[in-house]
């Protein structure tokens, strides 16, 4: 399959999966708001310009980064459209437990994961509009979709602002009942995620197959991409080496499970943006696994040296 092809795939589930699929962002918006503590912000207070420079790594300079990146590979514009959609979503919990494993700063990565949390459900359905839009290839693909850009804004903003906002309730005035539940609760949406996005990469296999050059290339390039920006924003801020690792996590790690409801449920499943959503789901665990194993490399070739 050629790029054009996959650019015309619909990629549909069906209505239970649908409704599968924004439940399991639901439930996990909610899980990661539980958890959330006025500690977790406190590099707002303590170094506020680590904290908001990681931020803003994320939330400005990743979607920068991914339009340099479309107009240098050109890609067709569902596949662009795909890389847009993920570098506009926040992290996860995903790029804590990297950090941890790496022996970076986890309080820091925790607090830039709070922090970006909070922001998506306002940032993230505007930041795909905006950046859509200035890439003209993705901007001229969704006037062809008759893509409702207000719609498209209300509605992710509504799913994403009302478990968070509900989940940072719960924690304020029931910290115990939110320490109980947020653990079953975001395994449980995660389950949910990965039973969806499982079934659903296995009805496309062939079709994913077929098209794995085309997919792969942007996937490997965009993530790379990500964590350099994230390990050069480290530098730029004079951030600790502990530190520097949490954000090349933070910024090389995206939610792509939120992508890929976003791609299905909002823009119409778009062949060319769903899989790179999907396959970026899956590579960033091998990319981030190398990086953990590099880092502690680095770490074993320091003690040797001293």
């Amino acid at each position: 399959m050629d790029a054009q092809a996959l650019n015309q795939l619909t990629i549909a589930l069906d209505p239970m999966s649908q409704v599968m699929l924004a439940s399991a962002i639901i439930i996990m918006m909610f899980a990661i708001a539980l958890g959330l503590r006025p500690s977790h912000f406190g590099f707002l207070r303590n170094d506020p310009k680590l904290f908001f420079g990681g931020l803003a790594a994320q939330l400005i300079a990743l979607p920068a980064l991914t339009i340099a990146l479309a107009a240098i590979l050109q890609p067709d514009p569902s596949i662009a459209l795909g890389m847009i959609v993920v570098a506009a979503c926040p992290g996860g919990n995903v790029s804590n437990f990297m950090t941890y494993a790496s022996r970076g700063d986890t309080a820091y990565s925790v607090s830039l994961t709070a922090g970006s949390s909070v922001i998506a459900a306002l940032w993230t359905p505007a930041s795909i509009l905006l950046w859509s839009e200035l890439y003209s290839p993705t901007a001229d693909l969704l006037e062809t979709i008759e893509f409702n850009r207000i719609a498209f804004v209300l509605q992710t903003t509504f799913m994403l602002a009302v478990p968070l906002s509900l989940g940072m309730a719960t924690a304020f005035f029931r910290p115990n009942m939110a320490d109980k539940l947020r653990k079953p609760l975001a395994m449980f949406g995660a389950a949910i995620m990965a039973f969806v996005i499982i079934r659903g990469t296995l009805d496309f296999w062939p079709i994913l197959i077929g098209a794995w050059a085309i997919i792969m290339i942007p996937v490997i390039t965009h993530n790379a991409a990500a964590f350099a920006l994230g390990a050069a924003t480290g530098r730029i801020l004079s951030a600790t080496p502990p530190q520097q690792r949490s954000l090349t996590f933070e910024v090389g790690i995206q939610n792509a499970g939120l992508a890929v409801v976003l791609l299905i449920a909002q823009l119409k499943g778009m062949g060319g943006a769903a899989a790179i959503a999907a396959v970026w789901g899956v590579w960033h665990f091998f990319s981030g696994g190398a990086m953990i194993v590099f880092y502690r490399y680095l770490d074993r070739r320091k003690v040797k040296t001293t």
